[in-house]
């Protein structure tokens, strides 16, 4: 019977130890990773919740653009010069022409609701009961919103009727103008909802 060298068998006992030690580290990364990776928020979350990047620049005078927003509706509304002309003859027929009484960027306190006159951004939510409104242009006929129309939004589930500016009329269900998300212009063409230099 041959002994073997004890040295020897340290040497092969040691090859095994760092060889089973290295696979169990391989095992362990592996499992590791797609774990700690689950508590990172989803495409779907990070959309809800980050700000959107929105490039106006093909945007045509009267076209209106939707993008998704914190899982709303936000419209983007290039005006016309007979749109901007049309919002200063509605004063009178409006509940908040001002958009003092509800809270609103500052930026959204004036005719037009806007920091660029030439461009509206609102949430297309009615603030009734949270539908969502129809575009109705000029010279529609559309009984709903009678023959002096001179553009805007109309809320088919209960009436509640807004101008090109989501200014809300008159003896409407909706108590308030369309909401004005957060933003600001990162360049002539490109917008950015979510975020403004007041935060």
């Amino acid at each position: 019977m041959q002994l073997t060298n004890p040295t020897e068998q340290d040497e092969e006992r040691r090859k095994w130890v760092l060889m089973t030690g290295t696979l169990a580290g391989v095992a362990l990364a592996a499992t590791a990773v797609p774990f700690v990776s689950s508590f990172a928020p989803s495409e779907r979350a990070r959309a809800m919740g980050s700000s959107v990047e929105v490039d106006i620049s093909g945007l045509a005078p009267g076209e209106t653009k939707m993008v998704e927003w914190r899982g709303k509706p936000v419209w983007i509304l290039r005006r016309t010069p007979e749109m901007l002309a049309g919002l200063a003859t509605l004063t009178d027929k409006l509940v908040d022409p001002g958009s003092e009484r509800e809270q609103q960027p500052a930026y959204a306190q004036n005719d037009h609701r806007s920091i660029n006159p030439e461009y509206l951004v609102a949430v297309g939510i009615c603030t009734h009961l949270g539908c969502s409104p129809n575009s109705v242009p000029k010279g529609s006929n559309n009984p709903s919103v009678g023959a002096d129309w001179t553009g805007g939004f109309f809320c088919p589930c209960h009436g509640s009727t807004f101008d090109l500016a989501g200014r809300v009329f008159k003896n409407k269900p909706a108590p308030t103008n369309l909401e004005v998300p957060p933003h600001k212009y990162l360049s002539a063409s490109k917008l950015l909802i979510g975020e403004d230099n007041a935060a």
